[in-house]
């Protein structure tokens, strides 16, 4: 049996050699890190170790970064409001649900702002929305995610955080699909929050971070002991989080090839539209990623396409991760205007550190069998 290719780096990436190996001889550190024996001492010192490297992805200093059990965790307490001010929380219509949801604020205190027909975010009508909600007394909290995590749409935070600063608001983004990928620097965002999950960089599931800013401050979600500076009690994973710093340092180090991997995205876009050449590609028109990829055959729904493809080798999604098994059209797509038949024909391709070419020709051989199965003329 021919070996699997691998696409959907944007659910999770397969975990790095180096983090297993790290991960492994981290299982025998069996010190709690708040004890201060020499036990609790190792631990603790794998535990900062990690701090280090995780903070160095997004240009931060260790003490900003809180770890937590993923990246729906981070969301979730960064969303808060802040105590003794009347907050209004905003976010885009692209988020995913985690923010959506508006966190820990209620639903009468949430807002959505929308993005463009090719997925950014508007930030004419954000502007318009917080001078409104000044008006009325309210403080502002925005969410803008740093990218897309279906389209791959890079999205404008730097410029959202002077609109938010301006308004005397706090901006968190949600980092998770763009740490790794693209340059992220705390500071050159404007970010007073930001959110990473260890899983997206080929570290271990089930652990991530909330970096905050130098003057931002959080409301703890989990409480009762005084780990992580009191942002976050109870005993770190300590595995995890060595995973994560291992992981969080070689991505930091892959930044150097994000051509090469932009290079085999565009490989793979040009021979689909070659093999089915009415095949729309969402939010090609603005900077994305420069691994992903979403891609729909109009007339073509995106499970036959992902079965098809699995039952060739090839993985891919429909959308996100967390809304598989949904049959409802993309609530990012939606948001971009994109009408309900092609939305739910659209496909998620996304590469990462482990893609070669043979990837992606497996893709496409694949994807053109079932194209012209499926479509005759277009493939014709």
């Amino acid at each position: 049996m021919n070996q699997r290719s691998y696409l959907d780096y944007n659910a999770t990436a397969p975990l790095r050699d180096e983090v297993r190996e790290a991960l492994i001889a981290a299982l025998s550190v069996h010190g709690n890190p708040s004890s201060v024996h020499a036990e609790g001492r190792a631990a603790r010192h794998a535990v900062e170790a990690a701090r280090m490297k995780v903070a160095a992805l997004v240009g931060a200093d260790p003490e900003q970064v809180t770890f937590t059990s993923g990246g729906t965790e981070a969301n979730a307490l960064a969303l808060a409001p802040r105590s003794g001010e009347a907050w209004h929380c905003f976010v885009s219509a692209v988020e995913h649900p985690s923010v959506l949801r508006g966190g820990r604020f209620g639903r009468e205190a949430i807002a959505t702002f929308p993005v463009t027909a090719d997925g950014v975010a508007d930030l004419e009508i954000l502007a318009e929305q917080l001078a409104k909600h000044h008006l009325d007394g309210w403080k502002p909290f925005v969410s803008v995610m740093a990218a897309n995590n279906e389209t791959g749409a890079l999205q404008p935070v730097a410029e959202a955080s002077l609109i938010v600063h301006g308004a005397g608001g706090v901006l968190h983004t949600d980092a998770i699909q763009a740490a790794g990928r693209i340059k992220l620097d705390m500071e050159a965002l404007g970010a007073d929050l930001l959110s990473l999950s260890a899983h997206k960089i080929g570290g271990p599931k089930g652990v991530g971070a909330l970096v905050l800013g130098k003057n931002a401050s959080v409301e703890p979600l989990i409480t009762g002991g005084s780990q992580e500076r009191r942002r976050r009690a109870g005993t770190e994973n300590v595995a995890g989080i060595v995973g994560f710093g291992v992981a969080a340092e070689l991505a930091l180090a892959d930044l150097a090839k994000a051509g090469a991997t932009a290079r085999l995205r565009d490989e793979l876009e040009h021979g689909a539209i070659a093999l089915a050449p009415d095949a729309v590609v969402l939010s090609a028109r603005v900077e994305r990623l420069p691994n992903t990829i979403c891609l729909a055959v109009p007339g073509v729904k995106a499970e036959t396409l992902v079965i098809g493809l699995d039952l060739a080798g090839v993985a891919v999604s429909a959308g996100s991760a967390c809304s598989s098994g949904k049959v409802e059209a993309s609530h990012v797509l939606s948001a971009m205007g994109v009408s309900d038949e092609l939305a739910r024909g659209a496909i998620r391709v996304s590469l990462g550190f482990a893609t070669r070419r043979a990837d992606i020709d497996n893709f496409l051989k694949a994807f053109g069998e079932l194209v012209q199965r499926l479509r005759p003329k277009v493939a014709a």
